[in-house]
């Protein structure tokens, strides 16, 4: 563990000690994953702002289900973290990272940090954790990470202070606050009550149907393995890599969703569509304040696909938003026709590539010009199908004719 201080008060770097040699409580505190840290970020993550990704319940169960070099960075006041990055160390070709938990997996990222901390505006603090992170692990060349909002609850992203650049992805959302009726208005009100009334006589003549909420474990697990095998059929089918296919990924996923012992109001929850006794949609939901944040979702490729379940179940998600209160149901990273049927916000998000070595220099170069590469792929209509096209053919799948 590396303890420093910083930022001009009268401390010896590294020591924690102030010059007349008493006692002081450390500023920066760079330490792996141990209990203890995972306690003290649990502790901060009580009363801290955090996006759901950088919640204690998903940090410890990265920790605990995927084993990996991980470290947790604090910055300190009167010996209790009121900034805190949790971090996982991972290879990327001859380079070693320092990304948020949970990799690809993580998203709309924002890190714990107290309200009265964030209105500090401390730029000397951040730059000094990215410093200590740096002394610490002089192996990992870059501080990678992406895909963080830029504010959140009116604070901005302490990590702004820190070299960045838009991410090339958007997110859509929808706001909530004006009802369902607002939110139906927005866009093709009449036609999407006219499908939702067509799909629930679908429905009800093939069985009848029910939206699931997962309450208990065995409900946890089986909607879990249910969206697990619809997206390891799905990806296989458009010719892409499983990102679910690792059984530490798995096992993840059924912890991060499972409710904690006396959790009144868990942050992860599973929403299953079922018709005929048969599961046919999937949805997995975070919430953090007044906001709904849809993580993922999945449909079976089977009979009812053409009736649009998943369709279906985001239309009861968004009115049950609605009905509970929700100012905003946020579909995350990714524009998809299905989000344009909803959304009303467009997010840009941001990547902080800092680099930490020479290494690393070469590294976030190599980063940022493929970041602006595949933003302009995606950004034309004509690009982004011929990418779509050649990513099935490598992989040994024939793709739709090009006009």
């Amino acid at each position: 563990m590396i303890d420093a201080a910083f930022s001009g008060e009268s401390e010896t770097a590294g020591s924690g000690r102030p010059a007349g040699g008493m006692p002081a409580f450390p500023r920066i505190v760079v330490s792996a994953a141990s209990t203890e840290a995972l306690l003290a970020y649990r502790n901060l993550c009580r009363e801290a702002l955090h996006a759901p990704a950088q919640s204690a319940h998903w940090v410890q169960n990265w920790v605990e289900q995927l084993q990996s070099d991980s470290l947790i960075a604090s910055v300190c006041e009167q010996g209790r973290p009121v900034f805190a990055l949790a971090l996982e160390i991972a290879r990327a070709g001859p380079f070693r990272i320092a990304r948020f938990m949970g990799g690809s997996h993580a998203n709309g990222n924002f890190p714990a940090a107290s309200p009265a901390w964030l209105a500090s505006g401390d730029r000397s603090a951040v730059q000094a954790l990215a410093e200590a992170i740096a002394a610490a692990r002089p192996d990992i060349d870059a501080l990678v990470l992406e895909r963080s909002v830029t504010d959140l609850d009116g604070h901005a992203n302490p990590l702004l202070f820190l070299p960045h650049a838009q991410s090339p992805n958007i997110a859509l959302s929808v706001d909530l606050r004006n009802g369902f009726d607002a939110v139906l208005g927005q866009s093709s009100a009449r036609r999407k009550r006219k499908k939702h009334r067509s799909q629930t006589r679908k429905f009800e003549a093939a069985g009848g149907f029910r939206r699931i909420v997962a309450q208990s474990a065995s409900d946890t697990r089986r909607l879990m393995d249910a969206f697990l095998d619809m997206k390891a059929k799905r990806f296989r089918a458009m010719g892409v890599a499983d990102v679910f296919a690792d059984d530490g990924i798995r096992n993840f996923f059924h912890a991060l969703f499972t409710r904690p012992p006396g959790a009144d109001a868990p942050i992860f929850t599973l929403e299953g569509l079922e018709v005929g006794g048969k599961l046919r949609a999937v949805t997995g939901t975070s919430r953090f304040g007044r906001r709904l944040i849809c993580e993922f979702g999945g449909i079976y490729d089977d009979e009812l696909a053409a009736s649009s379940p998943g369709e279906f179940l985001f239309y009861e998600n968004i009115q049950q938003a609605c009905e509970t209160g929700y100012d905003i149901y946020d579909f995350g990273v990714g524009d998809e026709p299905y989000k344009r049927l909803w959304c009303d916000i467009e997010t840009r998000h941001v990547d902080i590539v800092m680099p930490l070595s020479g290494k690393g220099r070469l590294y976030t170069a190599g980063l940022k010009a493929a970041a602006r590469l595949k933003a302009a792929i995606k950004n034309s209509p004509i690009a982004w199908r011929l990418a779509k096209s050649l990513r099935k053919r490598l992989a040994g799948k024939p793709g739709k004719p090009m006009s």
